[in-house]
């Protein structure tokens, strides 16, 4: 795609606060991660998602202002409230309850731009457990002509095998950790085949142009269907402070070189090197511009919309 592209990025889905027991809240969602990120490097993402009148909703289009991003397509719901996930503690350890019936789960297209010529719709499984949002977003799916990517995040019990495979049939790009890969694939054929053949036939059975493996500490690996495979690997010298928000970091910058017309490998070295660099800091979201101008300033972002 022509880095003189103007339309934005549309990214559909939740927007939540962790809840933790001593009243700490942080925001997040993957789909607002992504958003947020993309908004620091200066591309003006149309974020589709929904929120409660409440408190919470108060919060999240207070961070959303600072940040400048646009609340065009966030839809205020008077009856649900906004996204929260109750984190708890088991000897240390966190355990995540995604609430039910949140506005995320209302999101609907009457307030939508149904005509928007948006060169990337990007979203995730989660948002799809409810068929409002389900319906919101096969609406805006079947409008668009750009292409469509799919961030895969298994969460039980909100997903169903065959649903997320039939979603996955409508992607152009998929990305995906190895976990979820092993859980949306046969298992024979995963235990008889290399991760990169396993690739292969994902690849194949649903039709997709790039497929993206990301495996945690071990980097990531992508493959298209020209065949072109790319591996990245995180640097060794990393301090890490927080890994939550890694994978969005990546998907982020995924986006942004689809979005410019970036060659595969430089699209999976420059989404590893900034995922690394986001494990440096704390929470999925960065509150400080700063901390993009090095890869602004490397990726001549600022030269994108001249």
């Amino acid at each position: 795609m022509s880095k003189n592209n103007n339309h934005p990025i549309a990214l559909f889905g939740e927007v939540l606060i962790d809840q933790f027991p001593d009243g700490h809240r942080i925001l997040g969602g993957a789909p607002f991660n992504v958003a947020w990120h993309l908004q620091a490097f200066g591309q003006n993402p149309c974020f589709i998602s929904r929120i409660g009148n409440d408190e919470t909703g108060q919060l999240i289009q207070n961070a959303m202002s600072t940040w400048g991003m646009s609340m065009d397509a966030l839809q205020i719901d008077p009856i649900h409230p906004t996204g929260t996930v109750a984190v708890t503690f088991e000897q240390g350890e966190p355990r995540y309850e995604i609430l039910i019936e949140q506005a995320y789960d209302f999101i609907n297209a009457e307030t939508l731009n149904l005509t928007a010529a948006y060169p990337i719709i990007y979203h995730g499984t989660l948002a799809l457990r409810h068929p409002v949002s389900e319906q919101t977003l096969k609406t805006l799916s079947t409008q668009t002509t750009g292409k469509i990517f799919i961030d895969v995040n298994l969460r039980a019990p909100w997903w169903q095998k065959d649903a997320v495979k039939k979603w996955l049939s409508t992607a152009h790009w998929v990305k995906l950790n190895h976990e979820e890969l092993m859980a949306l694939f046969p298992v024979q054929n995963s235990l008889q085949n290399s991760l990169r053949e396993t690739m292969q036939l994902f690849l194949t059975q649903h039709k997709l142009e790039v497929l993206v493996i990301t495996c945690g500490h071990l980097g990531a690996k992508a493959l298209s269907q020209d065949g072109e495979f790319i591996e990245v690997f995180p640097s060794d010298q990393l301090s890490v402070v927080d890994t939550v928000g890694a994978g969005d970091a990546f998907s982020a910058v995924l986006l942004l070189g689809l979005h410019l017309g970036w060659s595969l490998s430089t699209t999976m070295a420059s989404a590893q090197a900034f995922a690394s660099a986001s494990v440096t800091q704390q929470g999925a979201t960065v509150q400080t511009l700063d901390f993009y101008q090095a890869f602004i300033n490397e990726w001549h972002l600022s030269e994108t919309y001249l």
